[in-house]
């Protein structure tokens, strides 16, 4: 399973380092859970969650990211601003990328800003 995740974290990656985002950290672990990518756009720290689906049989990618796992990722984001406090003062987004289809012809559905936590 994590070698699944791992192969789809890098399509992601590269995906968005495309577009111009910089990595900071990949797989930041705290109690809460485990941040994918940290990056960096221009002066925003972005905090990436990839989701991959096969099928969209039990609901896509983007439907996975649920109330309670925003509400971890939020707190997991906050740890990692507190550990890294040259950050803490940058403005802060939550993108979803979700993966479908093989690794060898993946479909990225980016949701940049796609959710905010309070």
């Amino acid at each position: 399973m994590r070698s699944t995740g791992s192969q789809f974290e890098d399509l992601a990656l590269a995906q968005v380092q495309r577009e111009g985002l910089v990595l900071l950290v990949r797989n930041f672990n705290s109690r809460f859970g485990e941040l994918d990518l940290v990056l960096r756009d221009r002066d925003t720290v972005v905090f990436l969650e990839v989701r991959y689906r096969r099928s969209q049989a039990f609901g896509g990618a983007l439907d996975s990211v649920g109330a309670s796992k925003r509400d971890r990722l939020g707190k997991a984001a906050s740890l990692f601003l507190q550990a890294n406090p040259a950050l803490a003062n940058h403005p802060c987004r939550f993108d979803v990328m979700a993966i479908s289809g093989s690794a060898a012809a993946p479909t990225f559905d980016w949701q940049r800003n796609a959710f905010d936590i309070q």
